[in-house]
């Protein structure tokens, strides 16, 4: 780290001691014993601009406490079928670590539907893995190695990726932008594998539109993956889409167990398990879902979202032209 990067974030630490209380209880429970780390986090994210990453990191605090983030792992989703039916429709897991010890997150793209539960329910869904990753696996991963851990790599399977999912860009654009706005650098790379011509069509409008920054993160990988993911991994912690070529859908492929978006796979029972027993504690437990008020998204984000949609568009139509009817 630079002179000037070091000054920015001495800066941008003094600015952070005057702000008030309850946002100082919330920014301990982001930074977990890291405070420099995290704010270098937002700083990276507003490319060093101190007044920018200042706003950026109050108004995230704002967001916490106006959304009771910091208690949403007390928040089981309940009953436990209707978390079944989220993970079966959400498909999200940690799949193990790189050899760095970064936690690797894998993501089925292509058959995540978002179709059985409220908005609200799989924007709940998605914060509580966010935050356990927060709070529990990364603060575990820096005292196993005696130093910081603050940050995770993630594998997107687009295996069942169709014009179709034009339906889930609102749903998505929600969670990106609590990400973007809320949970920033917390991504070192994204994988891309199993790639359909639907993905290569729309990544060559987007990419032009990307930061620098965000275009270097993003790495897509031919096939499933698997051997240049091994060079960063070992095979346990392959995602179980990526274990060998033609593997077919993420979704049913591999037992339960090997499958990590499942309920039934040692991480998810494992964060069920910790939010059913943090819920336990509290005498009033709020049933329903958490109703978390989605932050504006960037403007050049949401420039992105339309280039997506009028991509999809345009290939829906060529569709319906060559074969009769739409996908």
């Amino acid at each position: 780290m630079g002179a000037d990067s070091e000054d920015a974030v001495k800066q941008l630490s003094l600015l952070m001691e005057q702000v008030e209380t309850p946002l100082k209880r919330s920014f301990q429970n982001v930074h977990q014993g890291y405070p420099k780390e995290t704010l270098m986090r937002f700083l990276k994210a507003r490319e060093w601009n101190v007044s920018k990453a200042h706003k950026m990191i109050v108004d995230s605090l704002n967001w916490r406490i106006q959304n009771e983030i910091d208690s949403v792992l007390e928040r089981p989703i309940v009953p436990v079928d209707l978390y079944r039916s989220i993970r079966d429709s959400q498909l999200v897991g940690l799949s193990g670590y790189t050899k760095e010890g970064l936690p690797v997150f894998a993501i089925g793209v292509g058959h995540s539907t978002y179709d059985k539960a409220s908005v609200h329910y799989y924007v709940q869904s998605h914060i509580q893995i966010n935050e356990y990753r927060d709070r529990i696996i990364l603060p575990r991963l820096s005292q196993q190695f005696g130093r910081p851990v603050t940050s995770c790599v993630k594998v997107l399977d687009m295996t069942g990726l169709k014009l179709s999912a034009l339906s889930q860009i609102k749903m998505l654009t929600s969670i990106s932008t609590v990400d973007d706005l809320n949970y920033p650098e917390k991504t070192e790379t994204y994988y891309v594998v199993n790639v359909p011509y639907i993905f290569s069509a729309c990544w060559k409008v987007v990419k032009p539109l990307l930061q620098e920054r965000t275009k270097k993160k993003v790495k897509v990988l031919s096939g499933c993956g698997r051997d240049e993911l091994l060079k960063i991994m070992d095979y346990s912690s392959l995602p179980h889409f990526c274990r060998r070529e033609g593997s077919g859908s993420s979704k049913h492929s591999s037992s339960d167990v090997d499958n990590c978006f499942s309920l039934d796979h040692p991480f998810h029972k494992e964060l069920y398990g910790h939010i059913k027993e943090q819920a336990s504690h509290r005498e009033l437990i709020k049933m329903g879902s958490l109703h978390v008020s989605i932050p504006e998204p960037d403007p050049n984000d949401a420039k992105i979202v339309e280039v997506i949609q009028a991509e999809f568009q345009k290939m829906g139509e060529q569709d319906g032209s060559t074969n009769g009817h739409k996908d």
